[in-house]
């Protein structure tokens, strides 16, 4: 549904994207990670036919995205993850604009995404808060019922609340079968909605994993908490698991795969708290870009 092959735009000083490659199937949810400035954007920008590569190209079911925009866009619903709004309407005034462009008679789903996301669309944009904003850019992505979503930073600006909803949305669409591209911060987010997770460092794609590969990684980590320092001396000097730091009454057991005899050794110590820690899309991120989690 979406191909983007060997992608390539320099703006200088390692500024871009380069060599970019992935595909995402029909009904596919692809999670698209990287910091500010890794290039995310500009990937998106480019499906979205706002650029020209200085080399390779982007399709979206079959068609050019550069010189079949206007078709595409028919298709697809965009979310941009800078703002660019008519403040001189109100927020109806500008789904009622949107509507014309894609020749959208129907607003009846537009009604129904206002209500949902408790959004006064009789107030003017320039007046909106950030938030108010944001959830605008939600419903006109949405408001048409398309096919394809290519979402960069949907929940910037959402309170706790309306991320809630947004996520509850995305998991509609997704069980309609929808193709999605998601550009998120949002670990959790992501992980949860997604069946391919791409990351992008530098302008260059690192990693490009099934979510289902990510969650059936072995490694769990377990922090035990005892009643005291010495019950967690006597545990550590007494077992043979890989132990991390200890810290006063706490262990760290590393890569335990099998609980119950972890379970059955426990049972001779006077224990306060397990906490365990499985491996997950932050510690393959962090991997990527050298933080702790690696």
């Amino acid at each position: 549904m979406i191909q983007i092959n060997n992608l390539t735009k320099d703006f200088g000083n390692r500024k871009g994207v380069f060599h970019i490659t992935f595909n995402i199937k029909e009904k596919e949810v692809f999670g698209f990670l990287g910091p500010n400035g890794a290039g995310k954007t500009t990937t998106i920008r480019h499906l979205m036919g706002f650029l020209n590569a200085d080399a390779g190209e982007c399709t979206i079911n079959g068609m050019e995205c550069r010189h079949q925009t206007a078709a595409i866009m028919k298709q697809v619903g965009y979310l941009p993850g800078e703002l660019a709004l008519l403040d001189a309407m109100t927020g109806m005034q500008f789904f009622q604009f949107m509507a014309k462009l894609r020749q959208q008679t129907d607003l009846s789903l537009c009604r129904q995404l206002i209500e949902r996301f408790e959004l006064d669309s009789s107030t003017s944009i320039k007046k909106m808060s950030k938030g108010m904003k944001q959830k605008v850019a939600v419903i006109t992505a949405f408001m048409h019922d398309p096919q394809i979503l290519i979402l960069d930073e949907p929940t910037s600006g959402l309170d706790p609340l309306m991320q809630i909803e947004f996520a509850k949305l995305i998991s509609e669409e997704k069980n309609k079968g929808k193709t999605i591209l998601m550009s998120s911060h949002n670990f959790d987010e992501v992980e949860k909605n997604c069946d391919t997770i791409g990351i992008i460092r530098a302008g260059e794609m690192v990693c490009i994993e099934d979510i289902h590969s990510i969650r059936q990684k072995k490694r769990q980590n377990y922090t035990l908490i005892f009643s005291d320092t010495e019950e967690a001396s006597k545990f550590v000097n007494n077992t043979h698991f890989a132990f991390g730091q200890l810290t006063d009454a706490s262990v760290e057991v590393k890569e335990i795969n099998n609980l119950n005899n972890l379970i059955k050794e426990l049972s001779k110590y006077k224990i306060i708290d397990i906490q365990s820690e499985k491996y997950s899309l932050e510690h393959l991120f962090m991997h990527y870009y050298g933080g702790s989690k690696s």
